[in-house]
């Protein structure tokens, strides 16, 4: 069997600065004129209590082109810098929207799949749409625990899990954990998504296009605190 180990570790202080984009119609100037703060001048710049949290990732991952699965150990220190009291972590699982009780597909609102007009078309992705169901994706998570070997309660709600803190993590204190995981990889052909493998039978090889495949850290800011 053919295996295709993967190791890294993350060095570089990874911060994690994405912001949300408010798309409402019904969204109020002050939304988008914000009354300057501490973390905010009325310049746009950022305020001298402007702060940013920090998540560092040691991995080790395997993609195995036998079973097409990738599994990983991973081990994340998180730091608040916020000046807030934090009680517990959320950590995004981006691959539990290919989960079978994933809610996805019922989500979708456009696209040819909703197109009554396009009969042909919306009968194939009918079909797509079953295999999506029938995959078995999604993280499967065999644990979640501290550095050292103890675990940790954590509850998932589709792709975000909560992870339970032992102890308070005030400003500047950091908590380190550990996740070990695996998942199916998709075909890409069947099921669609923006990552996944092709099969190409003429040469028996596999090409892999893999994206959002590690849990990662949500966002946690001064304007929404959590973003999950």
């Amino acid at each position: 069997m053919k295996r295709i180990l993967l190791s890294f570790v993350a060095l570089a202080t990874l911060g994690i600065s994405a912001q949300n984009v408010n798309t409402s119609k019904f969204r109020q100037l002050s939304q988008e004129l914000p009354t300057p703060n501490v973390y905010r001048t009325a310049s746009g710049a950022p305020g001298h209590e402007y702060y940013q949290q920090q998540a560092d990732y040691n991995m080790s991952i395997t993609l195995d082109d036998e079973t097409q699965r990738i599994s990983g150990k991973e081990t994340i220190t998180y730091t608040n810098n916020s000046p807030d009291e934090l009680r517990y972590l959320w950590v995004q699982l981006d691959q539990n929207m290919r989960a079978q009780n994933s809610m996805t597909q019922q989500m979708k609102t456009g696209g040819i799949f909703n197109d009554r007009t396009r009969t042909p078309q919306t009968a194939f992705y009918r079909i797509k749409n079953n295999q999506f169901y029938d995959f078995d994706g999604g993280f499967k998570l065999e644990y979640v625990q501290t550095t050292s070997g103890s675990n940790l309660r954590y509850t998932i709600n589709n792709t975000m899990m909560r992870v339970d803190l032992p102890s308070p993590l005030r400003k500047g204190q950091s908590f380190s954990f550990k996740i070990k995981w695996w998942f199916n990889i998709n075909d890409r052909m069947d099921i669609g998504g923006r990552s996944g493998y092709e099969y190409f039978e003429e040469d028996d090889n596999y090409l892999y296009t893999i994206a959002q495949f590690f849990p990662r850290m949500a966002v946690y800011n001064d304007v929404e605190g959590w973003q999950n």
